[in-house]
């Protein structure tokens, strides 16, 4: 028994120690553990272009056709906002005077009522449409420029993260291979089966993790779309196809959709139906979304294919982001998912032993 209860107690030594280490290490680790996280992701694609160039492809050169694809992918899905913007700006720019006036007529009433005096200051948000909506490219770029300036350190972080993962990737495709059976010649022998089957039960679980996470973001696309739509909104299927794919990202797609469908929808509704049913269009199709995203979609076709019970999954959510940011919470379910495997394989082994331990004379 008392063994059992020793070995109990260094592997929970061990786990604690690892995780102060990765919490020390988050922001160097964020990067190379993005790169990892699509360095697995994308190691079957490359196997695949390996298999169909019949030999004759170089595994360096299949990676480089997967990777390209895979930023065109994502630089395609962020480029679906330009489009959405190139309408609005025209439009807030054109609309913002009468908007405004709406505005204040909409708010006053209701601030009076609870002994607020509120008046938009029009004066001063024309200057600022002025300076930013009218602006030609080099004074844009200057202002771009100046942002930077302000929060330089962040932004060079940013890029920074964003040039160095494509480059880890690359390499740790090329190695992918390689790299699985150094890993595999760490591990001592007696216990190379455990690992062997530890990783074959790991792909299993990711394996239905990105089923079920594109299954969401596909099923989100289309409610987006269509419940925009269906309240008349004249950007609804770019604004929602966006909206949906996006949701790989947790919080910041949502956010970003909302923001840019709330702009969309004022601008065209606010002037004739009223800012009421401006806003009751976009509350009602995303309060709505979000709560079949949470409660619904995630926890049942992303939690339940790993095995993780609903309350786990909002639960990892919120974890790993405050442990480790923006790259936590993007990392919160297949991490999880991980961590669940090892538990399942580590709590019999020590059950087992501790049985041992206790008929032992």
């Amino acid at each position: 028994m008392a063994a059992g209860v020793k070995s109990a107690a260094l592997w929970a030594a061990a786990v604690l120690g690892l995780g102060i280490l990765l919490w020390l290490l988050a922001p160097v680790l964020a990067p190379f553990a993005t790169a990892a996280v699509l360095a697995y992701v994308l190691n079957p694609s490359v196997n695949l272009v390996c298999r169909a160039g019949g030999g004759l492809v170089g595994r360096w050169f299949a990676v480089l056709v997967v990777e390209a694809l895979f930023i065109v992918l994502t630089t395609g899905l962020a480029l679906m906002i330009v489009p959405i913007l190139a309408v609005e700006m025209p439009l807030m720019r054109d609309q913002l005077p009468g908007l405004l006036d709406a505005l204040n007529a909409f708010l006053q009433p209701h601030l009076l009522k609870l002994g607020i005096h509120f008046a938009v200051d029009q004066a001063g948000i024309k200057a600022f449409v002025s300076t930013y909506l009218n602006a030609n490219f080099e004074s844009s770029l200057a202002l771009l420029l100046d942002s930077l300036k302000i929060g330089g350190s962040v932004a060079l972080a940013v890029v920074g993260n964003l040039l160095l993962v494509p480059v880890v990737l690359f390499y740790l495709l090329v190695e992918w291979d390689s790299l699985l059976v150094a890993l595999r010649g760490l591990t001592p022998p007696r216990l190379r089966t455990v690992m062997d089957g530890f990783f074959a039960e790991a792909n299993g679980v990711m394996g239905q993790y990105l089923r079920g996470q594109l299954m969401v973001m596909g099923a989100l696309a289309v409610y987006y779309a269509a419940a925009l739509a269906l309240f008349g909104l004249d950007l609804a299927i770019p604004i929602g196809v966006f909206t949906g794919l996006a949701v790989f990202v947790p919080y910041v797609g949502f956010a970003i959709g909302l923001l840019l469908a709330s702009l969309a929808s004022i601008l065209q509704f606010a002037s004739g139906a009223g800012f009421e049913y401006a806003l009751l269009v976009v509350a009602a199709v995303y309060g709505v979304g979000q709560l079949l995203e949470s409660f619904v979609l995630v926890p049942r076709l992303v939690g339940e294919r790993i095995g993780l019970h609903p309350l786990a999954v909002i639960f990892a959510l919120m974890a790993f982001g405050q442990l480790f940011g923006f790259v936590g919470v993007l990392l919160a379910l297949p991490l999880s998912a991980l961590l669940l495997v090892a538990v399942r394989r580590l709590l019999p082994r020590l059950h087992g032993s501790s049985v041992d331990n206790a008929g032992a004379p």
